[in-house]
């Protein structure tokens, strides 16, 4: 049997927090692992290129920090190392393409928060679900840690 990867997207919300959670945990009792992708917003456009590239070098930045943070967390909590990649671009673009290199996760996870708007990623992943070549798993971001484990 094939190890189990669950591919979570890491940004500063809680609901990010939620779905890495759940993905360790689903990892962990499966034997699976986790891939971790911040993602760097497509940055406006500047006049000025000097300008440009800080704004994209310190979007990249904080990125990476947010995607190391999360490993680290991961790491003390679970014990698994995830795989990192910090990738620039429309983010379900990025995501897509990211799936289409990794024939070998088993599973989009991604947090829902709360309201009616659920998030642009789980709008856009929940009409095109169908056509993934994995699950998609929605979590959602207001459950407490204890809920969380009690459903992975």
């Amino acid at each position: 049997m094939s190890q189990r990867i669950y591919l979570v997207i890491m940004d500063e919300t809680d609901e990010a927090k939620a779905a890495l959670r759940f993905a360790a945990r689903r990892a962990v009792r499966t034997i699976g692992a986790v891939h971790i992708l911040a993602l760097v917003p497509q940055q406006e456009f500047v006049a000025f290129g000097g300008v440009q590239a800080t704004i994209e070098e310190e979007a990249r930045d904080r990125a990476e920090v947010l995607a190391m943070t999360a490993a680290g967390s991961l790491a003390s909590e679970s014990g698994l190392t995830p795989v990192i990649a910090v990738r620039q671009g429309d983010g379900p673009k990025v995501v897509r393409e990211y799936l289409a290199e990794h024939p070998e996760i088993s599973a989009l996870v991604l947090g829902a928060s709360g309201g009616n708007n659920p998030g642009p990623l789980v709008t856009h992943f929940a009409g095109i679900a169908g056509q993934l070549p994995c699950p998609l798993m929605i979590v959602p971001g207001a459950l407490p840690d204890e809920e969380v484990d009690r459903f992975s």
